[in-house]
């Protein structure tokens, strides 16, 4: 495993993250990451090199769990050896039924959620802070001012923000620089080879103001590991998967991930793996990483030590420029951009 330096920030990490929301979450009824199974992939990651964990107060039902799950984990290692980032926006179930104060970006909501993470990860501070999404219901100001605080009182070392619209996120920026505020040097938005949406403007303020952009659902939630098979030339949407796959489970699988653009890439993410002897998903990744314009480090889920030995397999393969930008160019098959290449 190699490291990186997030963005403009002195802290280095692993070029993957491992992401934990599956920690105690809950699926008809089922556990999908028990707390058993949790601590061995937590085992399982840090020994593959990975010291960059990702949670959040929302995951695991109830919320919090994944939290608690990672932080009974860390007892019996070296706090200082991780990178630990979680979030705080949404309603928080942990107390019993959400209170109308416990969700969104106000200072009351957020003083309290750090409290509760900080408690469940049985650490004194945050790595890294996420607003999980844009509060269109709080001033920014607000925001910003009780993220500043938490900074200066030493419980966050830097801020990230995770989806939004890019004038948001110059929004945010913009006022953290006029008000002296510490500011948001990473980010989170949905981003894979083959997400159908362009995030260009998005991505272009995090190159231009040298953020780190570490993505969710890098894998297309599967999709891209090469795993599923088109059934109709004509329906994007017509495919079929391995019993109990994702796609079979998740309503949100087609929404979020089936488009022509998303078979263009895979069908070119599994012609640049015959050419490496890997996989798909190690091509899909290694993609992310391999980034030219800002530091790309993305969020693996694996649900078993074998997924997360091939993801870590991304950390052992190069794209040539060529292989880079021909997914680039399966991207913008259907209308000819070409934005993305790396020269």
């Amino acid at each position: 495993m190699e490291y990186t330096r997030l963005g403009s920030t002195g802290t280095t990490v692993s070029q993957l993250c491992f992401g934990t929301w599956r920690f105690g979450r809950e699926t008809g009824g089922v556990v999908e990451t028990d707390r058993e199974e949790a601590h061995d992939l937590l085992d399982a990651a840090w020994e593959r090199g990975i010291n960059f964990i990702d949670t959040a107060n929302v995951y695991g039902n109830p919320n919090g769990t994944s939290e608690e799950y990672i932080g009974e984990w860390l007892d019996d290692y070296d706090r200082e050896d991780f990178v630990i980032a979680s979030k705080v926006y949404f309603p928080f179930d942990g107390r019993g039924e959400p209170g109308p104060n416990d969700s969104g970006l106000g200072r009351k909501h957020i003083r309290a959620q750090i409290e509760g993470t900080l408690d469940r990860l049985d650490t004194d501070y945050l790595d890294l802070y996420y607003i999980h999404r844009w509060d269109e219901e709080s001033d920014i100001e607000e925001t910003l001012s009780a993220l500043d605080d938490l900074v200066h009182a030493g419980k966050v070392h830097h801020l990230g923000a995770s989806t939004m619209a890019a004038w948001q996120l110059t929004k945010a920026l913009w006022k953290s620089d006029v008000e002296d505020y510490e500011r948001f040097e990473v980010t989170q938005p949905l981003f894979h080879a083959g997400y159908r949406d362009d995030v260009k403007d998005y991505l272009d303020v995090c190159a231009d103001q040298d953020m780190a952009v570490c993505p969710y659902s890098p894998l297309a939630g599967g999709f891209l590991t090469g795993k599923y098979e088109r059934t109709d030339d004509d329906d994007p949407t017509a495919f079929e998967g391995p019993e109990g796959s994702r796609g079979s489970l998740s309503d949100r699988f087609e929404d979020f991930y089936l488009s022509e653009r998303g078979w263009h890439v895979l069908d070119e993410l599994r012609t640049v793996a015959g050419e490496l002897d890997a996989t798909p998903a190690q091509v899909a990744l290694r993609w992310l990483i391999e980034q030219p314009d800002f530091t790309c480090v993305p969020i693996v889920g694996a649900r078993t030590v074998d997924q997360l030995d091939e993801n870590v397999g991304a950390a052992d393969i190069s794209l040539s420029d060529d292989q880079f930008n021909r997914i680039v160019s399966a991207r913008y098959a259907e209308d000819g951009e070409r934005w993305g290449h790396r020269d």
